[in-house]
């Protein structure tokens, strides 16, 4: 677990991929677990540590995930998160497609409606019963031979939306089988990253902007280099 910025009423983690933010039916340890324990060990708390989860990020997914350390930051920020005041940018390598490399950002609107067995979504270009509206902005950072490198800025926040909705557009993010992807990363990760979030401070009313590292991988590496 690395922490990438904390206060005395937030604290922001990079979560590695394959980790679960919260505790679900694996019944494997959660971060938000690791982060209390964390608190507890460097603030040398006694008894239980508060720590609110305001947000989420899928298992195979890394980046940034905001916990609030205290009972007045968690009801702010899930107002926050709520009304669309916390940006949230994300970088995702895809399956290479033919588009050219600029700097303007593309507008994707699909309708997703989320299958619960299957734990997957599906996109529509028309509204659906039951599909909820779904739009993204994207723009391509990098070309490579087989993959790109996007950047990713969500105006909504729906169940898989990302992957869903990269994949509808025949760019499935590289390593992710359940959404079309050609074969899976050794680690079982998909490339998908919270890179960057930016919101001012529930408590302070400061500005907060914080970037996760890259992944230490040669292909996030090198496609990052060639970013215009």
């Amino acid at each position: 677990m690395q922490v990438v910025y904390e206060d005395n009423h937030i604290i922001i983690v990079n979560k590695e991929s394959g980790e679960i933010v919260q505790g679900d039916k694996t019944g494997d340890r959660p971060l938000s677990e690791l982060v209390k324990d964390y608190i507890k060990e460097k603030y040398q708390k006694p008894g239980a540590v508060f720590l609110g989860v305001v947000h989420r990020l899928d298992r195979p997914v890394s980046g940034l995930v905001v916990f609030a350390r205290t009972s007045k930051a968690l009801a702010r920020l899930n107002k926050m998160f709520a009304e669309g005041e916390v940006h949230k940018t994300y970088w995702a390598i895809v399956e290479s497609e033919k588009r050219r490399v600029n700097s303007e950002d593309s507008l994707l609107t699909h309708w997703l409606k989320r299958n619960e067995q299957q734990n997957k979504s599906y996109a529509y270009d028309h509204e659906v019963p039951h599909a909820k509206k779904a739009m993204l902005r994207y723009r391509c950072l990098a070309k490579g031979e087989r993959y790109d490198l996007l950047e990713v800025q969500l105006m909504t926040g729906r169940h898989h939306q990302i992957r869903c909705q990269l994949a509808a557009i025949g760019s499935p993010i590289k390593g992710d089988l359940k959404y079309g992807a050609k074969r899976s990363n050794p680690d079982g990760s998909i490339s998908l990253l919270s890179r960057r979030i930016e919101f001012v401070h529930p408590v302070s009313k400061e500005p907060i902007s914080v970037e996760a590292p890259l992944p230490h991988d040669p292909l996030w590496q090198a496609l990052s280099s060639q970013i215009i």
